[in-house]
C-alpha cells in the first residue's frame, strides 16, 4: 500500500541522514535486507551509489521490474557479507535485522548469525563509517542480543530511539561507528526530555584488555601511550602526550 511506501521511504531517508555522509562526494553504500529496492530510490536519488542484498527472490523481481539502479545480490546476510574490506562507506538496513533473531531451520543459532553478519559487515566498511540499521525488536532481549553482537564484532555506538513517547511513531535505529566511536546522533522527539533514558549507548569498551582482576587496563595512561604510538607509526595524527594524559577525569556530577 502506498502507506507503507510512504513509512519505507521517511525511515530509508532517516537512516541515510543517521550515516552522515560528506556531502562532496558519492558514496557507496551497502542496503541490507534491501527488498524491491524502495530504501534504494532515495539513495540513488541522493546521488550515491548501492548494492543491495535480500533473502527473498519474490522481491529482487521486483527490484529489477522497477528498474532501480543499484546492484542486486540474492543472500542471506546471517551466512555473512561477501564483499572486500573496506568497501562500503556506509550500510543502511529498514525493517530487516529483526529476522536474524529467528531460528527458521534447526541448525539456525540467532547468536551465530548475527556475529558472522556484524563481524563480515565490519570488515566491509570503510574505517570510520557508519551502519545505521533500523529495526522493529519483538522485546528487549532481542534488542540486547542484537546489540551485544554488534559489540562482539567490534563495532561502538548505540540505539537511536525517534519519537520514544508515541506508539505509533516510534522507531529504532542501531546506529554503528566503524573504527572510530563518534557521538551518537539525537533521537527525534526527545527534545523535550532533559535527559536521554531511551539511548541505549553501549560503551567502547571492548573485553580483551582486561587484567586478572578483571578490572580494564584499556585506558590507562600505558594503554593510551601505546596505542597513540602505534598511531603515529601509521603516519596518523595524534595529540602529543603531556602530563595529563590518561588521567582520569571527575564524574560529571
Amino acid at each position: 500500500s502506498s502507506r507503507v511506501v510512504e513509512i519505507q521511504s521517511q525511515m530509508s531517508e532517516r537512516a541515510v541522514e543517521l550515516l552522515g555522509l560528506p556531502e562532496d562526494r558519492a558514496c557507496l553504500l551497502l542496503d541490507v535486507g534491501c527488498g524491491s529496492g524502495l530504501s534504494g530510490d532515495y539513495i540513488s536519488e541522493e546521488g550515491h551509489y548501492w548494492i543491495g542484498m535480500d533473502i527473498s527472490p519474490a522481491m529482487l523481481d521486483v527490484a529489477v521490474e522497477r528498474e532501480v539502479e543499484g546492484d542486486l545480490l540474492l543472500a542471506d546476510v546471517g551466512h555473512g557479507i561477501p564483499f572486500r574490506p573496506g568497501m562500503f562507506d556506509g550500510c543502511i538496513s529498514i525493517s530487516a535485522v529483526q529476522w536474524l533473531c529467528n531460528a527458521d531451520k534447526k541448525s539456525h543459532s540467532p547468536p551465530k548469525r548475527l556475529y558472522r553478519f556484524f563481524s563480515t559487515l565490519y570488515t566491509a566498511l570503510a574505517r570510520g563509517s557508519r551502519a545505521v540499521l533500523q529495526l522493529y525488536p519483538e522485546n528487549s532481549e532481542q534488542l540486547e542480543l542484537i546489540t551485544a553482537q554488534a559489540m562482539r564484532a567490534g563495532f561502538t555506538g548505540g540505539m537511536v530511539v525517534d519519537y520514544p513517547n508515541s506508539a505509533k511513531a516510534k522507531k529504532f535505529f542501531l546506529c554503528l561507528f566503524v573504527g572510530t566511536s563518534g557521538t551518537l546522533p539525537k533521537g527525534l522527539g526527545t527534545e523535550c526530555a532533559s535527559e536521554e533514558p531511551h539511548q541505549a549507548k553501549f560503551t567502547n569498551e571492548r573485553t580483551r584488555f582486561r587484567n586478572v582482576k578483571g578490572k580494564s587496563v584499556k585506558k590507562s595512561r600505558d594503554w593510551i601511550l601505546e596505542k597513540k604510538e602505534r598511531r603515529r607509526r601509521q603516519g596518523k595524527e595524534v595529540r602529543a602526550d603531556t602530563k595529563y594524559t590518561g588521567r582520569k577525569r571527575r564524574p560529571r556530577f
